[in-house]
């Protein structure tokens, strides 16, 4: 089999490229080690920039997001039980948000490929790249796998690895070319689902036993989260007691909206953030949870996977038509991007969690942080700028 651009991975990212470069007429193939019912399960965000909300619009995803999602203008900051700052994010940056799981985006984006006949290799395993040498010219790029009971071998001229930090596609790349920036927290999100309506705003808090989120999937579908220790299991977490423990922790004028329920779903998920660099390696290029993880306090995982294919489909259009300059710089401008994220998230997660070492002194500067942003218009301005996402191609002049 040949194509022009082979693509690892059919989640959000390597989806969203496949449509993108089926679009634009560019012959494309993804393969994904899992079932498509594997990967519809995977509970994961569900607030979107309106950036992506504009590309997903573009790809004929939109209809149903727009129909069923919820746009929110803005978000709130519990602190000290009591007070509730509201940060006006469409007030502020002129963009609002959208709260829409990434279940039903990618739900809409596997119909949108089967409208349009993207291929799709679904259970491909033993998955291995071939023929990458760093060379772009010297390159000759290849993958083999395993499906459909043998194995199958696709020639291209560009792979894009959208496999994930447990993917094929980052180990590829040799150590000695590339450097890893890593932190972990310590500790993890114990999150719940339930079929109960959501606040009317989605809402952070921070508290001395710890960090809590409320936000929402849909007008019946709350997700809520917990900081707990990382030694924690679900099972530990009875339905009781994470009810008792949010409803402690949210200030009480919150408290007393919330509709709890049988929860429909429960995960701990371990925060940390991550980033590789480069981002491409000869014709291999590196895109969403392949080449970077943040924390999920500031809602930007599904975003950045949305914006690299963005960057890396417009850079694959502008090859087509003779101008290579984009793909060579396809790594730089992904990473400014990323790292703008890396950081929002990191500052995000610090301000509202509590530390297991955290010293006096640490807990008055958070809670003067804090203070700062609730007296301070500019402060506000500058997290809701950050919040909503930054322009995918900012005008510096």
């Amino acid at each position: 089999m040949q194509t022009e651009v082979a693509i690892i991975g059919a989640g959000p990212a390597g989806t969203t490229l496949g449509l993108m470069l089926h679009q634009a007429g560019i012959d494309c193939v993804v393969i994904e080690r899992q079932s498509s019912d594997y990967v519809l399960g995977r509970i994961r965000a569900g607030v979107l920039e309106w950036t992506t909300v504009e590309i997903l619009d573009s790809l004929g995803v939109g209809e149903r997001m727009r129909a069923e999602g919820h746009v929110h203008s803005g978000v709130s900051i519990g602190w000290r039980g009591r007070e509730i700052l509201s940060i006006e994010l469409q007030a502020l940056s002129g963009r609002p948000m959208m709260a829409y799981g990434q279940t039903e985006v990618q739900t809409d984006l596997y119909r949108r490929a089967d409208e349009v006949g993207l291929t799709i290799v679904f259970e491909a395993t033993d998955v291995e790249l071939h023929g990458l040498t760093g060379d772009v010219a010297t390159d000759s790029p290849a993958v083999t796998f395993t499906a459909d009971g043998g194995q199958q071998r696709i020639d291209c001229a560009a792979i894009a690895g959208c496999d994930g930090y447990h993917g094929v596609s980052r180990i590829t790349i040799p150590d000695e070319v590339k450097t890893e920036y890593e932190k972990a927290y310590p500790f993890g999100w114990l999150g719940i689902l339930s079929e109960t309506p959501p606040l009317p705003q989605l809402m952070y808090v921070n508290n001395e036993r710890g960090f809590a989120l409320c936000s929402e999937r849909n007008p019946m579908l709350s997700r809520y989260y917990v900081q707990c220790p990382l030694t924690d299991s679900v099972d530990d977490w009875s339905d009781d007691r994470f009810w008792t423990e949010l409803l402690t922790r949210v200030p009480a004028s919150a408290a007393e909206t919330i509709v709890t329920g049988p929860s429909i779903e429960k995960s701990i998920a371990p925060l940390r953030s991550y980033v590789v660099e480069p981002m491409q390696w000869g014709n291999l290029y590196l895109a969403g949870d392949a080449a970077h993880i943040v924390p999920p306090t500031g809602a930007k995982g599904l975003n950045l996977a949305v914006a690299d294919v963005r960057y890396l489909a417009d850079a694959f259009i502008a090859r087509a038509e003779g101008d290579q300059t984009k793909l060579a710089r396809y790594s730089t401008t992904a990473l400014s991007r990323v790292w703008n994220a890396v950081r929002f998230s990191w500052w995000l997660t610090m301000l509202l969690h509590r530390f297991p070492d955290q010293s006096p002194f640490d807990q008055r500067a958070q809670e003067q942080d804090l203070y700062y942003l609730a007296s301070s218009r500019a402060a506000q301005e500058s997290m809701a700028e950050q919040y909503v996402g930054l322009p995918l191609y900012p005008d510096l002049t």
